[in-house]
């Protein structure tokens, strides 16, 4: 054959392949339906990951603007927001038990075709995640400014801005069903209507975020309480719309025609494997907790620049963990199917992919992160704090490209005890001990902080990849 000839073929290969890969975006994005334990499993992956990731993508780019407008209300703002959202965590860790284990039970019976068993389970976790919500509401609406007392904000924050605290409680019922409802279209393989509710929701956010925060036009200036409303009327409008897809959409799971009424032995299966996703996120969310508690002490300024490092932070990982649901989604449907090695295969491919994606991304973050924190803040102090968080804890992004994939995989599979061990050695034993003696007794302060959580993702990574391959996780029945 001519090198001509070559030259050809490989140009309709490669029409082909581009071809074949549009056609494919426009499946995923648009939702069709597939089987994904039967299709080729890079295409499942292809289809699932895409929608995933875009939806991350918004979620990513919410967190990111979010800060930006509160940032122009100076530092016991964006103190306030940091503060507020590592308690919030208990919430997000919840509502991520709950969605976690829904992912599994739902996905598990897509895979064995069972779609009305699937929409039972469904149901069952919106009504105990509408119970749970009432009952963190109560409370912390009623206790914030001693929360945020307790968590050492300073006077000005617990007297004047703690009206953002008691509404992001007040409204933590969005939290929960948006986080449940998405779990359901994931482990039903609908990824796409998943990302069109995060869309939704963010989007609304940041258009009313500048219009209440500053008062711009017709609404009023409501300073940072605004920020929180913005955040609820989104996600509450994304809310609506996730329950009218369930109820007349056309989603796999189909709820119309169910009774409204709690089944109290599928609930009770449900929090039970809910507890150690829970537990899992407790704990690691907790140990962030402690991090915002040892670097307040270093003050105002720090907190901020480490809220403002954290969250550029998060757009970077928020899209990889959209490839990890789309690895938990395959996990529960090819267990369904009782393809197991399928499952495993798919995980390992997933983890390649954000490995090279977060490895790829740490570099921007370690040679050039003072660009990215000056585009929220010019304060020295502010800016010099988030420059070191973003380059230290970039030095990771390697071990959680591989380790939020992993962990995922468990708890796709309904192992979610597994990640709980981890996560125990990981954040608990060696996290928090270590921030605090690097921090409080070597005079590292708040960059031994960022230098712990490198430490305590890296041994989380390597001893999930040593729990996955022993392969117990293919055996566990929801």
């Amino acid at each position: 054959m001519t090198r001509q000839n070559i030259t050809i073929l490989l140009r309709k290969i490669n029409q082909i392949n581009l071809s074949n890969i549009w056609n494919d975006i426009k499946d995923s994005l648009g939702g069709s339906s597939h089987d994904y334990t039967k299709i080729r499993l890079s295409r499942a992956v292809f289809l699932l990951a895409i929608p995933m990731v875009l939806e991350m993508v918004m979620e990513s780019i919410f967190a990111v603007v979010d800060i930006y407008f509160v940032n122009k209300l100076g530092a016991d703002a964006v103190a306030t927001v940091g503060i507020t959202e590592s308690v919030l965590t208990i919430i997000y860790a919840i509502a991520f038990g709950l969605s976690m284990a829904t992912t599994a039970l739902v996905s598990r019976r897509i895979g064995e075709k069972n779609e009305k068993e699937a929409a039972r389970e469904g149901l069952q976790a919106i009504i105990a995640g509408v119970v749970i919500s009432v009952l963190i509401a109560i409370p912390g609406v009623i206790f914030a400014k001693d929360l945020l007392s307790l968590m050492g904000a300073s006077a000005v924050i617990v007297d004047e801005l703690s009206a953002y605290t008691s509404i992001m409680f007040g409204g933590n019922i969005v939290i929960m069903l948006l986080f449940i409802n998405n779990a359901i279209f994931r482990g039903a393989g609908d990824a796409a209507i998943a990302m069109r509710v995060l869309w939704i929701a963010n989007g609304l956010n940041m258009l009313l975020d500048p219009l209440l925060i500053f008062g711009i036009g017709p609404f009023p200036e409501l300073g940072i309480a605004g920020a929180a409303i913005a955040t609820n009327i989104g996600r509450g409008v994304a809310v609506i719309y996730q329950l009218y897809v369930l109820w007349r959409g056309n989603s796999r799971i189909k709820m119309a025609g169910l009774k409204i009424m709690a089944e109290w032995e599928r609930i009770r299966h449900l929090l039970k494997i809910s507890m150690g996703g829970i537990a899992q996120s407790l704990i690691a969310t907790s140990s962030w907790i402690f991090l915002v508690r040892i670097i307040s002490n270093f003050g105002s300024e720090a907190l901020a620049g480490y809220t403002i490092g954290i969250r550029i932070i998060l757009f970077s990982l928020l899209p990889s963990w959209g490839l990890s649901n789309a690895a938990a989604t395959l996990v529960g449907q090819n267990l369904g199917a009782r393809e197991p090695q399928r499952a495993e295969k798919a995980v390992w491919g997933v983890a390649r992919i954000n490995l090279v994606f977060l490895g790829s991304l740490s570099l921007l973050f370690i040679f050039y992160p003072e660009w990215f924190v000056r585009l929220f803040t010019n304060d020295l102090a502010v800016v010099e704090v988030g420059v070191s968080c973003l380059r230290i804890v970039a030095y990771g992004f390697g071990f959680y490209g591989i380790g939020m994939v992993m962990t995922q995989a468990f708890n796709g599979a309904g192992d979610t005890r597994t990640p709980t061990r981890i996560n125990i050695v990981a954040f608990w034993m060696i996290e928090i001990p270590l921030a605090y003696l690097l921090a409080m007794h070597i005079g590292l302060k708040e960059q031994g902080a960022f230098y712990a959580i490198i430490i305590a993702e890296a041994s989380m990574t390597l001893l999930a990849a040593y729990l996955f391959k022993k392969g117990r996780w293919k055996k566990e029945a929801v």
